[in-house]
């Protein structure tokens, strides 16, 4: 069969191809059954015993000679063999492509029922499931899988969808603080130096929080998109020394006690990624933190063998089941989301995404009292 004729035959539907080729397979099967019989006939009437010389015998309606007995009765079994085979054939090869439509239809039906679940499926109507609660064996085990693929689309679309509107709403704020200050500066036309000096403050300040906020956007999208990351030899009681050494001002003017047990945890990725791994975690627990409060960063080997980074730190008390929330983009811990609260809301969101792509894990405890522990581990 040339390329064509195989494509136009690849046009029909799997119900009449599978039902055709169920209804010639029967027909093989039993052309080969007559056949056979008719062979097999015709050698037991060869296996007839010999009469007497001279005598006659009546086959049918005729008197045959007892030399040609044998012959005569395997024509005529030949022929009722031919004459029942020819009225049973027909009958069986429409019983077979009959049988073999209905029962090819209902196997079917549960990929009918998908596809047109999946015709149906939009952006906004990802709650649709196949339904199919009869189905058995494997095609039970498709429409699982399938119902699953479409819980976690319908998963990753509305975590989408938050993502995007909680990133325009953080964008918006300081937009608007650059629209208002100029706006109010520019409506002034008696302004002063001391006035453009502030207005000026403002705004760096405020492109600083969005050009920072965009990056975070960017870094996430480039760890969660499965670009490949680079491997090779990191330390990270290198980074954490490094990270502590770039906190400690910030960390002095709100008087927490930093302490840093920096044992060697080599590990293998990209440094500039697990630096900002490090970085946010000890920024967060600076941030988060309470005036007079510490904070506690140390790196060992685990006893599985994976480097492992902790950072614990005072703080605001957290609920132990609005831990897995602070992993969400623009969750900043019990506070409120307001203008005075510093950050982006996307450091542990970066660290969780940026740890997954390195295939490692990151976990997160309150502590007892108030505050929050990260670990991460890495292979």
């Amino acid at each position: 069969m040339d390329r064509p004729q195989r494509s136009r035959w690849r046009r029909y539907g799997l119900r009449p191809r599978l039902t055709l080729l169920a209804t010639v397979l029967v027909a093989s099967v039993s052309g080969l059954l007559l056949w056979l019989g008719w062979l097999l006939v015709g050698g037991v009437a060869r296996a007839v015993p010999a009469l007497p010389p001279g005598s006659t015998v009546r086959v049918g309606h005729l008197d045959v000679p007892a030399e040609q007995v044998s012959e005569a009765i395997g024509a005529a079994a030949r022929a009722e063999v031919l004459r029942a085979g020819l009225i049973a054939f027909p009958m069986v090869v429409a019983a077979a492509g009959l049988v073999s439509w209905v029962l090819v239809g209902r196997v079917l039906a549960p990929l009918h029922a998908m596809t047109a679940t999946a015709r149906r499926l939009s952006a906004e109507s990802l709650d649709e499931r196949t339904g199919l609660r009869d189905a058995r064996g494997e095609v039970a085990e498709l429409a699982a899988g399938f119902d699953a693929m479409l819980d976690r689309l319908q998963a990753a679309f509305d975590a989408q969808r938050r993502f995007v509107a909680n990133a325009g709403h953080e964008l918006r704020t300081p937009l608007a603080v650059l629209h208002t200050e100029v706006d109010v500066t520019l409506a002034d036309p008696d302004a002063e130096v001391a006035e453009l000096r502030r207005m000026g403050e403002v705004v760096r300040a405020a492109a600083r929080r969005a050009d920072a906020l965009v990056g975070g956007l960017l870094l996430l999208a480039q760890t969660q998109g499965g670009e490949r990351i680079e491997h090779r030899p990191v330390d990270l009681a290198e980074l954490a020394r490094a990270g502590v050494a770039t906190a400690a001002k910030d960390a002095a003017l709100r008087g927490l006690r930093v302490r840093l047990h920096g044992c060697p945890a080599p590990t293998t990725g990209d440094q500039v990624l697990l630096e900002r791994v490090v970085g946010n975690l000890i920024e967060n627990a600076v941030r988060h933190n309470v005036t007079g409060g510490w904070v506690e960063v140390c790196t060992a080997i685990g006893t599985d063998g994976r480097a492992e980074l902790r950072v614990a730190s005072s703080g605001p008390e957290i609920a132990p089941d609005a831990v897995a929330e602070l992993f969400e983009p623009f969750r900043r811990g019990p506070r409120e989301r307001t203008a005075e609260v510093p950050g982006s809301g996307l450091g542990l969101s970066i660290v969780r995404a940026v740890v997954a792509a390195h295939g490692g894990s990151v976990r997160a405890e309150p502590v007892p009292g108030g505050g929050l522990t990260v670990t991460v581990r890495l292979r």
